[in-house]
């Protein structure tokens, strides 16, 4: 009987196990599956967000290196680190946009840095692709040394054969800047803020920089007279005497194009044109009540305007009455735009015995010149010697290309470097760039102002003023609109004996 009982009692215990789960039991069960779930989907959102990190961060040294090789037109090996950052691009954009990862997005307090860093990683993953890609194919098919003039003419072919990818490129960047804009950071921690801060300066910086090159692209070609010869006009304005746009127009210089070469083949100065009655042209209304009929009657007078394309107009048909010709466009730099281009083709020795440099041209063309001579005749000879050897300089090839464009890039930064065409396709490609000379346009980020000096006294004395402004804080006026105070600080700086 002992044995009988034992028997029974694992039978009992047998049966037990196999009863049906109680509704608590269910519960329970459920319960512990979903926190497995959920705890296995933290560690894979977790997890996918480290290696998309790591990949990023792999990425950006490769950014930079690319940068060198594709500038130095070094193909196979851009070609080589393209397809690495590609690669991390890729997989960071792959770790970041599963299924999981989108449901993680809205989940209060942590959704919106998963939502940024999805967009980042996609923005750059499509850049890598759409723009970095055809950047890199070109690499090596145009170097600098493509704008290098060898014996006065540059071969525009290359460019001409790369235009359709550098547009696919400015395309592409102008997709990227738009998109990163749009990422929303109102609510993302500080490290997921600061990324896409700076991502998005990297962006603009470089959609910037690949809009110049599309356009430069663009418009080289036709300049430099591929299409049939080209004329133009060089300003060379001097702020000495200051002018909204940067100075007198003291000399000026007849440039010709055709199939890429180029030629300084006349010179004369502000002071032969003659005084003409009326304006050259219809001036608008605010023109002339701000500076008078004067600015369409001298030539030393078209920069009054900050209105660079008003000013090149009235250049253009004031050298049309006086010689004939009719202008394609009109060029303008300054003395520290020539110093900036010293810095590429070296010293040089003027026909007076002078040697300009990158150190001494400003001082020279601005103050020297005229402690030295009394008479203006002088001044305008002068300056067009020294505009003169420079040109001459730079279009028979003998500078460094890398120099060169970096000079360029800088006085253009600097609105030192104004150009208006006449061809209105072409003018439209220019109209919203540095080139085009405008006023300042705010937006809904940013209000921008402009500051212009005119000097109406003739002293040439505009080398000693420092100028310095600041703009205070929005006022908010009755009728709703904000008002800003700007100051304005000017200091002479001359000696006693200037």
């Amino acid at each position: 009987m002992p044995e009988l009982t034992s028997g029974r009692r694992r039978a009992s215990s047998s049966a037990s196990s196999r009863l049906p789960p109680t509704p608590r039991r269910i519960v329970l069960l459920v319960i512990g599956g979903v926190l497995v779930l959920a705890l296995a989907a933290v560690a894979w959102v977790g997890i996918r967000a480290v290696l998309a990190k790591k990949e990023l961060e792999a990425s950006v040294p490769l950014a930079s290196t690319l940068q060198s090789q594709i500038v130095a037109g070094n193909s196979k090996a851009a070609s080589a680190t393209f397809a690495r950052l590609n690669d991390h691009a890729s997989s960071a954009a792959a770790y970041t946009s599963d299924a999981v990862w989108r449901a993680f997005e809205g989940v209060p307090g942590v959704g919106a840095n998963l939502t940024a860093v999805r967009e980042l990683t996609a923005v750059i993953d499509d850049l890598s692709q759409n723009g970095l890609g055809p950047l890199t194919a070109i690499a090596g098919r145009v170097s600098l040394s493509e704008f290098k003039p060898v014996n006065g003419a540059i071969d525009v072919a290359p460019l001409a054969a790369v235009q359709p990818q550098i547009a696919r490129v400015s395309a592409a960047f102008a997709v990227a800047r738009r998109q990163v804009r749009a990422i929303d950071t109102r609510q993302t921690v500080s490290a997921v803020t600061d990324a896409t801060a700076r991502l998005r300066a990297a962006v603009e910086k470089a959609a910037e920089g690949a809009s110049a090159v599309n356009r430069a692209v663009q418009l080289i070609p036709a300049m430099l007279g591929v299409d049939g010869p080209r004329n133009y006009l060089l300003l060379f304005q001097n702020p000495a005497e200051l002018r909204a746009s940067g100075g007198i127009p003291g000399a000026l210089a007849l440039i010709h194009t055709e199939a890429g070469r180029i030629q300084l083949v006349q010179q004369a100065t502000a002071a032969s044109f003659p005084y003409y009655a009326s304006p050259v042209l219809p001036l608008p209304v605010a023109t002339r009540g701000l500076y008078g009929d004067i600015t369409g009657q001298y030539m030393q007078d078209v920069t009054l305007t900050p209105k660079f394309a008003l000013s090149a107009s009235l250049a253009q048909e004031m050298w049309r009455r006086k010689f004939g010709v009719t202008v394609d466009g009109v060029l303008s730099i300054d003395p520290v735009t020539l110093s900036y281009l010293l810095k590429a083709t070296g010293p040089i020795t003027l026909p007076t015995g002078d040697v300009l440099s990158s150190d001494n041209a400003v001082k020279l063309l601005l103050s020297d010149v005229y402690a030295r001579y009394t008479n203006p005749a002088d001044h305008d000879r002068f300056f067009a010697a020294a505009a003169g050897s420079v040109f001459a300089a730079v279009s028979g090839g003998a500078l460094d290309p890398r120099a060169l464009v970096k000079a360029l890039e800088q006085a253009a930064n600097e609105h030192r470097i104004l150009l208006w065409s006449g061809h209105p396709a072409e003018q439209a490609v220019l109209a919203d760039t540095t080139f085009a000379g405008g006023l300042p346009v705010s937006d809904a980020a940013n209000k921008r102002f402009g500051v212009y000096l005119n000097d109406a006294t003739g002293a040439k004395m505009g080398y000693f003023l420092a100028v310095k402004t600041a703009v205070g804080q929005a006022n908010c006026r009755k009728d709703g609109r904000a008002s800003y105070s700007v100051e304005v600080t000017l200091t002479n700086t001359a000696p006693s004996d200037a």
